[in-house]
């Protein structure tokens, strides 16, 4: 009985302790999502691989944003329509439900509103909402998949984007090795990776990197202690706003699942990880790193790579003689 009751105790006392890490910790755990419709998000996964949403018929939503490459490219700036290059770095799209705006300005409120983006991006993907809606209306399937998940087979760009956004909320990367220490699994992380990140505490970057993305949750100036020197010329929440207050300022980027979503920074100028903590650390924070300090930092930020998603490829039904034509 005295076994019993201490056993209760120690297990008691272990719970509390990992709650109260959870609570502390300036970085939350990522969890899945449950609880959306399961045909919309299956009808949103065949349109995120739907090349027929793009004038050539070439660029899907999957092409910027690869399900299998961490949700990047992994390219300096994106290719679009007619070889376009695009002005910026694709963000990853892994968990990007839970940015409290989207895009690197923030133009979009939630992730319906960025979806309807590059459909009409003439850098993208060059369609048009109407013609967009056009071909799939043309496609009896996707009637039909309209109608099961709408209740209508007159498609709407609203139900598309709606669709597409539903899917996304996929798109979690739960189970990373420090949201199991997180979670009181303590041998989840290695000793250089628990330095690396009370490193990360000490040298200030959790005033921009917390929360469940360590990132995501505001704006903040690119090179706020020292200039970034970037032949790209996107000047930030400035070509929202007007005001010189908001030049190359930009949303924070998630930090979750970092080692794959190279290149680095909104001009994607930087391949190599080690070398952006070293970067961020001088320009941002003013401080020179040692490669010991960095390549703990480094480490630490590996153990933000969660469980990718398992996405088994959807087949595209046919198009019919009223399908446009790609314009090559």
């Amino acid at each position: 009985m005295k076994t019993l009751i201490a056993v209760s105790v120690l297990s008691i006392l272990s719970f509390g302790a990992h709650a109260e890490r959870q609570s502390n910790e300036p970085i939350k755990v990522i969890e899945p999502i449950s609880g959306l419709d399961s045909k919309k998000i299956e009808l949103g996964k065949t349109l995120w691989f739907e090349p027929r949403l793009s004038a050539s018929n070439t660029i899907s939503c999957n092409s910027c944003h690869n399900i299998a490459k961490g949700g990047v490219d992994n390219l300096p700036s994106s290719i679009g329509h007619k070889w376009s290059i695009g002005p910026i770095n694709s963000p990853t799209v892994f968990n990007s439900d839970l940015n409290f705006v989207q895009f690197w300005n923030g133009r979009a409120k939630d992730l319906q509103e960025q979806a309807a983006g590059p459909i009409e991006n003439p850098l993208e993907m060059a369609f048009t909402h109407q013609l967009a809606v056009d071909t799939l209306q043309s496609i009896p399937q996707y009637r039909k998949w309209f109608q099961q998940a709408y209740g209508s087979d007159n498609i709407t760009i609203d139900n598309v984007t709606d669709a597409i956004a539903t899917f996304e909320q996929t798109l979690r990367t739960p189970n990373s090795p420090f949201d199991l220490w997180l979670k009181g699994n303590d041998d989840a992380l290695t000793t250089a990776q628990v330095e690396g990140y009370q490193l990360f505490k000490d040298k200030g970057c959790t005033a921009c990197h917390s929360g469940p993305l360590a990132g995501g949750q505001m704006y903040q100036k690119m090179g706020l202690v020292k200039p970034f020197t970037t032949d790209n010329p996107d000047v930030g929440r400035k070509a929202i706003t007007g005001s010189d207050f908001d030049k190359f300022v930009f949303k924070v980027p998630t930090l979750r699942n970092v080692e794959l979503t190279y290149p680095y920074f909104h001009d994607g100028s930087v391949w190599d990880l080690q070398e952006a903590v070293e970067m961020m650390a001088d320009l941002q924070l003013g401080q020179k790193l040692t490669k010991e300090e960095s390549t703990k930092i480094t480490e630490f930020l590996r153990s933000l790579t969660g469980e990718q998603p398992q996405v088994t490829l959807p087949h595209l039904p046919p198009s019919t003689h009223e399908t446009a034509r790609p314009n090559i």
